[in-house]
């Protein structure tokens, strides 16, 4: 419970945490932030790092000047791309295994999380790679199930960079550009929680989407 709280708070005050890890570690906060990035998209069961807050409020302190936005944005990307790259040779090799991982009883990876995924794949195909970049859980998930599904390297190579390039560098500018607005630097944690609403989006539609389909089998 005290790790789920303290994650909250990073998250809702990632600001806060972002500035006071700039001021505390110096130019190492980028390893910091390549770390983030990579284990958000790179271990298939840590899924609840931030990633779409993060890129904004990085791009948002690099409009102080606290960091500098042309470190940043190829060094995420290559923090992203490699983390898809290593959780698609994990479900590649060491999928099955972990699928049926479990901890005090229960399954490391939820099924509905591996559900929601391929449900994304059943809808987008390929194009996964590319569209779960903005949506958090399923981000993490796509690479996995990738691996799992034996998607050729090649071609999961090719939608892995352009996903990460349409990520890391719009989500990041958008930052950069609105990240210093009165408006915003005043309610920061209420834009946190809209990015993180709107992040969310796609998987609440195929929710309903799904609830909706079922309903109408059923009657």
């Amino acid at each position: 419970m005290e790790y789920i709280q303290a994650l909250f708070d990073f998250i809702l005050h990632i600001d806060e945490h972002l500035i006071n890890l700039t001021e505390q570690y110096g130019i190492w906060v980028y390893a910091i932030l390549f770390l983030i990035i990579f284990i958000e998209t790179g271990i298939v069961i840590w899924p609840w790092l931030p990633g779409d807050s993060l890129l904004f409020t990085a791009g948002a302190l690099a409009a102080i000047g606290s960091l500098n936005l042309y470190i940043l944005i190829p060094l995420l990307f290559i923090a992203a791309v490699l983390g898809d790259t290593c959780n698609y040779f994990i479900g590649k090799y060491f999928g099955d295994r972990i699928v049926n991982l479990k901890f005090r009883g229960k399954l490391i990876l939820k099924k509905e999380h591996l559900d929601k995924t391929h449900t994304f794949y059943e809808k987008h195909g390929p194009r996964t790679i590319i569209l779960a970049r903005f949506v958090p859980i399923v981000r993490t998930i796509a690479p996995f199930v990738a691996g799992i599904g034996k998607m050729t390297y090649r071609k999961f190579l090719t939608y892995n960079i352009v996903g990460a390039a349409i990520w890391v560098a719009p989500v990041s500018f958008l930052g950069y550009i609105f990240g210093q607005n009165e408006f915003v630097k005043h309610n920061f944690e209420f834009v946190v929680l809209g990015i993180i609403f709107i992040s969310l989006i796609p998987i609440f539609v195929e929710i309903i989407r799904v609830w909706s389909k079922k309903i109408k089998t059923d009657s």
